[in-house]
């Protein structure tokens, strides 16, 4: 019981808002459950750049207006407090701080003139597919990141990349920076496909080798999976097209021309995942054809058992009958020295003359040995040629013919 109501929970995942129903606009209400926020400050130039860890949000203070990109990175929302100020310190409003905290939003773009904010969601793969929200503020030379729960090692590669002043992220602006915090987030929907590709190849050959029962469960929670991973995709198609779109001023062209390529990247993972889905449903379909099959092939052994006793019970019916032997006519082989080993013989010519048949008609056999029978070509017969043409001498050649 436990198990199903887990799996209930797992396919219907509740929305948890904060605020009651008719609270204010713009309430922030943390979940106290959240973990408590880690706050990694990373400012830098085209000549240098500084990292901190950050203990108290005032201390973000002290980087404002001496680095021309300042990326403030938020892992945990536990705390109500530190959000807030977080917000009053780049001026962001309490709408987009309260759609931070309340972790259900699909992947959407909101323009707040100064600067944008991006949703996005981030999946992760362990024995189910999790999902984990991302804000992203863009504003005139910062970059705000609010992430559901540390520690993460998403955007590791780009520290390293600002670290070593690889690529250009280091010339470019915060717009830059925010198109590679997305493309960051999109290719991580690969690997997540790609496991699921080797997981439905696993449970294709488990399904074709007859552990059904044990792959029912599991096709039925992948076919859950894609379609949250299906759900969380989707929307990143609408949000990639409104930046590119869009000609907004914190958004330089050419960043709307690398965004072209997260949008090639969400074409391609969106189709992988309806692929996938569509292999789950193939799937699903096999494994109970399979079980069909399977139930069949059983009645099929009963009933010609129950066939092959309907007359051996008839001949035994027919000399179990009392009839008086001391009269002529009723029944004189009841008093035979080898009446006993006549009706045994008669029995086991029966069944045998019955089992005959049935092999002779193939219902002995399953479905796929008859089938790969009908298709083994036979014994010293050579290739088979449609029509009556002949194949062309050795020393003709094509214009010839």
């Amino acid at each position: 019981m436990a198990d199903k109501r887990r799996r209930k929970r797992r396919i219907h995942p509740r929305v948890r808002r904060r605020t009651p129903p008719g609270a204010v606009p713009g309430s922030v209400v943390a979940d106290p459950q959240a973990p408590r926020p880690v706050i990694h400050a990373l400012a830098y130039g085209p000549d240098d750049f500084v990292e901190q860890d950050i203990q108290h949000p005032g201390q973000l203070r002290g980087l404002l207006g001496r680095w021309p990109v300042i990326w403030v990175c938020v892992e945990g929302l536990g705390d109500t407090a530190t959000v807030a100020e977080i917000g009053e310190i780049f001026g962001l409003h309490a709408l987009a701080l309260e759609d931070v905290v309340n972790t259900h939003q699909r992947a959407k773009v909101d323009d707040y003139g100064d600067y944008l904010f991006l949703a996005a969601r981030m999946v992760g793969l362990g024995e189910r597919l999790e999902t984990e929200q991302i804000g992203i503020f863009v504003g005139q030379n910062f970059v705000v990141s609010f992430e559901e729960r540390p520690p993460s090692t998403l955007f590791d590669p780009i520290r390293e990349r600002i670290r070593g002043s690889h690529g250009r992220v280091r010339q470019s602006g915060p717009d830059y920076l925010a198109y590679c915090l997305l493309d960051a987030i999109v290719d991580g929907y690969f690997p997540v496909l790609d496991e699921y590709a080797e997981r439905l190849e696993v449970l294709d050959e488990q399904v074709a080798e007859g552990n059904t029962r044990q792959t029912m469960g599991r096709i039925h929670d992948m076919r859950v999976d894609l379609l949250m991973l299906r759900r969380a995709v989707w929307p990143h198609r609408e949000m990639i097209n409104a930046l590119i779109r869009d000609a907004h001023r914190l958004l330089s062209h050419e960043t709307r021309l690398h965004l072209r390529d997260c949008l090639d990247h969400l074409v391609a993972i969106v189709e992988l995942t309806e692929t996938y889905r569509e292999m789950g449903s193939d799937l699903r379909e096999y494994s109970l054809s399979m079980v069909s099959t399977r139930l069949n092939e059983i009645m099929k052994v009963l009933t010609m058992i129950a066939t092959t006793f309907m007359p051996l019970s008839f001949i035994a019916g027919v000399y179990g009958m009392n009839f008086n032997t001391a009269r002529p006519g009723n029944m004189p082989e009841l008093n035979w020295a080898f009446g006993y080993f006549f009706a045994l013989g008669l029995m086991a010519t029966v069944a045998a003359g019955m089992l005959l048949h049935f092999w002779r008609r193939g219902w002995l056999s399953s479905p796929l040995d008859r089938t790969n029978a009908e298709n083994r070509p036979a014994a010293g017969a050579g290739p088979v040629h449609q029509g009556t043409a002949q194949p062309p001498a050795s020393g003709d050649t094509l214009g010839k013919a």
